[in-house]
This record gives C-alpha cells, sequence and structure tokens, in this order.
C-alpha cells in the first residue's frame, strides 16, 4: 500500500515545529535540573551572564538607555527569541535533510551552555554543566523521536538520502512508493506527530514550572523577613518639610525601595541567606577579618541619607536615587583590620563574582562609607543587595556600590582592575555635578496658574560636597535664580522651584544648572556617560499654554 509524502515546505515547517518544541523541553528539563542545586543555573542565564561580560560598552549603555531597569528582561527575551529561531532553524534542516544535522545542532547548543556554566566568573565547575548537558541530550531525543513518528511523510530530499531517489525531484513532484509502517496512513502518521509534539510541548512547560517552584526553596526571602534591623547608635529624625519646594512632578527627596533604580549585571537576584552569611576583609591588612551576619548588626550601627548615581545616568536622567542607609561604617572596619602601607584601593567583592574598586581615601576621609544592611527602615531588599552592600557616598556606583557584599580585599590599582575598568571605564569616577527638570518632561504642556505664573521644578546633587544653587534659562535669556529647598547634608539631592510670569504661550526651551558648596559651576559641555559619567546642561522643549 503506497503512502503520500509531504512536500519539502511542509516537511521544513514540520521540522521547525519539532525544533522549537526540543528547545522548550531542553530549557524545561533544564530548569528542573537547576532546582536540585542551589548554584545551578538555567543556560540562558549561563550564556546571558557570559553576554554581560562580553557585550561591547557601547551596546551595554544602548541597553541600559534604552531599557533602563528592563534591561535584563529585554536581554534575557533577545537570548530567548535566538535561541526558539535557532531551534526552528536546525529542525526545519533536519527533517529536509538528515536528523543529525538537528542532534548536533541541538548538542552544539548544549555545549555553550556548559561552557557558560564553566567560565561564571567564579564557582565554576563540572557540576555546574550538568542542566545544560542533559537539557540537551533530552531535546535532542525529543527531536529524534518526532522525526521517527513523522519519517513515513517526510519529503523525498530525506528518503533520497535513505533509499537513493532523484534529488533533482520539484516539490509538485514529490511523492514515493513505500510500505505504510504498521499499516499508517498519512493522516494517521500527521496525527501522531502532532500528538507527539503536543505532549512534548506540555512536558517542557511543565518542567520548566516545576524546576523554578523547587528553585524557590533556595529563596532568601524567608531569611530576609526574619531580620530584626538594630536601632542606630544616633538615630535620624524625620525628614523636614522644608527639604520639598511644593511642585508636582519633582521626585520626592526620599526614594522608595519598589523605585529605587537597579542597575547590575545580575540576570537573576543572588538569594544569600543570613545564616551561613560572613564578609571577609582580606589582602593588604595586618589582621584579616571574618563577619557573620549578627557579627554586623551587634556591633555600632550608624544611619545616613545618601543619593546614589548610576554612571550610567544620562543627562537628565533617572538613575538617582536617595534612601536613608543603616549599617556600620567603612573605615571603623579597615581600621581593625590595619590597613597595610602601600595600599590605595579598596575591592568590594560580590557573591557572583562582580567587583568594584575604589580609592582608599574614600573609605578612609571621613565621608560616610557603610557597609549597609538597611535601607529606609527595612533589611536590604533582595534585589537591592540583601544582606549586606557597599555605600560609598561621592563615588558612582559601578566603582563603589557592591551589592550581595561578601569580601572587601585591600590592594592597589596596579595590582587589580575591578570589573568595569578593562571593558573602557575609569578607574577613579567621583559623581559630577549635575541638575535636572523633573516637573515637565520635553515637549510636553507647562499650563500656567490662574494668575498667569508657571513653575517648574527638579532637583539637584553633587554629593560630599553639596549644592549652593541653582539656576534656569529661558531660551536664550540671562540666567535666574531658583528657589533651594534646605539642604539636609552635602550627601543627598537638593530640589529646587522656578517660577515665573511666561511672557507668551506656545514652544518655549528652558534649562537649568547648578553650582556646588565650592562654588564650582555646572558644565555645560556634553560628554556621554564612558568613561566617568555624563556632563552638560539639561535641556528641555514645552509648550506654554
Amino acid at each position: 500500500m503506497p503512502i503520500e509524502t509531504i512536500s519539502k515546505r511542509a516537511a521544513a515547517a514540520t521540522g521547525a515545529v519539532a525544533g522549537l518544541v526540543a528547545a522548550v523541553l531542553a530549557l524545561g528539563t533544564a530548569e528542573l535540573v537547576t532546582g536540585l542545586n542551589r548554584n545551578w543555573k538555567s543556560p540562558v542565564l549561563d550564556v546571558g551572564d557570559r553576554v554581560i561580560d562580553h557585550v561591547p560598552v557601547f551596546l551595554k549603555e544602548f541597553a541600559i538607555e534604552t531599557f533602563g531597569k528592563n534591561d535584563k528582561p529585554a536581554l534575557l527575551a533577545g537570548i530567548g527569541v535566538f535561541l526558539l529561531i535557532y531551534a526552528a532553524v536546525i529542525g526545519a534542516i533536519a527533517f529536509r535533510t538528515r536528523i543529525v544535522v538537528g542532534v548536533v545542532g541541538i548538542a552544539l547548543f548544549g555545549l555553550i551552555g556548559a561552557y557558560a556554566a564553566l567560565t561564571r566568573r567564579v564557582g565554576g565547575s563540572f557540576t555546574d554543566a550538568i542542566p545544560s548537558i542533559i537539557g540537551s541530550v533530552v531535546g535532542a531525543v525529543a527531536l529524534w523521536s518526532v522525526h521517527r513518528v513523522a519519517r513515513p511523510i517526510l519529503t523525498v530530499s530525506m528518503t533520497d538520502v535513505d533509499a537513493g531517489t532523484d534529488e533533482s525531484m520539484t516539490d509538485e513532484s514529490m511523492t514515493v512508493e513505500s510500505p505504510v509502517i504498521g499499516g499508517a496512513t498519512r493522516r494517521q502518521v500527521l496525527i501522531r506527530s502532532g500528538g507527539l509534539l503536543a505532549v512534548l510541548a506540555f512536558a517542557g512547560a511543565g518542567a520548566g514550572a516545576l524546576g523554578r517552584a523547587i528553585k524557590s526553596r533556595f529563596s532568601a526571602a524567608e531569611s530576609r523577613a526574619k531580620v530584626v534591623l538594630p536601632a542606630a547608635s544616633e538615630p535620624l529624625g524625620v525628614i523636614p518639610k522644608g527639604l520639598t519646594v511644593g511642585i508636582d512632578g519633582v521626585a520626592p527627596f526620599i526614594t522608595s525601595n519598589a523605585d529605587f533604580y537597579r542597575i547590575d549585571t545580575a540576570l537573576t537576584v543572588p538569594q544569600v541567606p543570613t545564616d551561613d552569611y560572613e564578609l571577609r576583609i582580606t589582602g593588604m591588612v595586618d589582621n584579616e577579618l571574618r563577619l557573620s551576619f549578627d557579627d554586623l548588626i551587634t556591633r555600632k550601627v550608624v544611619e545616613y541619607d545618601i543619593t546614589l548615581t548610576c554612571v550610567s545616568n544620562t543627562i537628565g536622567g533617572e538613575l538617582i536615587g536617595n534612601a536613608r542607609w543603616l549599617g556600620v561604617r567603612l573605615d571603623e572596619l579597615l581600621a581593625e583590620a590595619g590597613v597595610q602601607a602601600g595600599a590605595d584601593q579598596v575591592v568590594g567583592r560580590s557573591i557572583d563574582g562582580y567587583t568594584c574598586g575604589f580609592p582608599l581615601e574614600a573609605a578612609t576621609d571621613g565621608r560616610n562609607a557603610l557597609v549597609a544592611f538597611g535601607m529606609n527602615g527595612e533589611p536590604l531588599p533582595l534585589e537591592h543587595g540583601f544582606p549586606v552592600r557597599l555605600i560609598v557616598p561621592g563615588l558612582y556606583g559601578y566603582i563603589s556600590a557592591t551589592k550581595w557584599l561578601t569580601e572587601i580585599e585591600l590592594t592597589t590599582f596596579e595590582a587589580f582592575e575591578s570589573y568595569w575598568v578593562p571593558r573602557g571605564y575609569a578607574d577613579r569616577a567621583p559623581i559630577k555635578l549635575m541638575s535636572r527638570i523633573d516637573s515637565v518632561d520635553g515637549l510636553g504642556t507647562l499650563t500656567r496658574n490662574a494668575d498667569g505664573t508657571a513653575a517648574i521644578g527638579g532637583v539637584a546633587w553633587a554629593q560630599t560636597i553639596g549644592i549652593s544653587n541653582v539656576e534656569v534659562q529661558i531660551e536664550d535669556g540671562p540666567w535666574m535664580p531658583t528657589e533651594l529647598g534646605d539642604a539636609l547634608n552635602n550627601d543627598t539631592w537638593r530640589q529646587w522651584a522656578f517660577r515665573w510670569t511666561p511672557t507668551s504661550t506656545g514652544r518655549t526651551s528652558i534649562r537649568c544648572r547648578a553650582t556646588d558648596g565650592n562654588g564650582s559651576i555646572q558644565t555645560d559641555e556634553r560628554t556621554e556617560p564612558l568613561p566617568n559619567g555624563a556632563s552638560g546642561h539639561h535641556q528641555i522643549v514645552v509648550f506654554v499654554e
């Protein structure tokens, strides 16, 4: 009894679907396996980590500028899309030629995942590659199984290889007579193939969901919930009302934990419970220290209001926030360890291998540098470094604000380059004097009050120096002083407001500049974030009604 075959195009489409399903099952299986070990990761995450480590800096800046806080989901989505396209193409080729092509293709991606696991910044070992290996094996078996079931109705190009038929035949003429396997008709084979694909897809999705559920047992959320923060030795009072200028749209003086920006290299938030946490102070010190979480919170505890800024913050950008931090002074810890002569760099190391490095004087010159474990009255949120992180006023986060901190090493700039320095960023990066218009967006509408006046407002910052003045320029007119909110300290931003009576309606250009506590005026020279932070005046165009 003859059996009908399907065209090359149909075979390719069937193979593409089979490739996609095999990929889903492979990733789901890998996700399930990762649930067995705290240190294992999904291949997508391992590959994503390596992408972050090796992507050109201009792409990193583009991603942050374009996606902001969503840069990591965007990267994972991009990897997922690439993987699905890759799997579909491999499956299509395999079903039109030889199934071995698909098996090798899936194995290749498994090897890439295994290599990414083996080359982690810290802790890479053969066992870390197990999820990728098992996942790729399962995916390859799935693709082979679907091909085996669908084989009787695949294109002649495949059967040509097995039976030696004429490869010059066109799609329209592609039929071949061969025995019906097990008495199955073309319709029956299609139903079996579709059923198998559905079962495998469901299994892959289920395995992934189960794996994530199992993995959740390694979450540090329960550990965080048990933390009772100690009181500061000299608690700060409530935020004075005079710090705000009363203009709608201006960033709140204190940034909530939920709204605080997050820029780091961790695709998934490291889960570090307090039970077995240890902070080591090593390197060029007289006495290495090993401190548990309890050791830290039972020391003399202080709290400070400090504004943090990301080096990737563009002119007028939102990668800045102000919070009340609770912790122990870094200079006291270093004094206890005894810094040796010649050390000039403090390196913070994260549990995931990320490193920040900053000048020793920034930790010992009296500024309020902290080993912090509290943020706005709560234990550090998981995504902001729980249980412990570094806070150093006046320095961009990429060289100072190590999250998920496990080690502080005293060394030299000559001996060690922290994570971003070989990637083109400066090894010393004090935060630049900046100001920003908050109350109205560019190309937004500025509505006048009943008395004909209008008001705008924003924030300015020069951490460790403070802000003494902010000025506004309308069109090309003179610089005019603004009303400043009270200054809480030199480590926080300062609000400003400008109220005036517009003389006309329509398109209007507005820009601002700040003066710091030393009398230095914010430069109008525009620079990009790379290598040591953006500079220039924030200027917007609005429409006055």
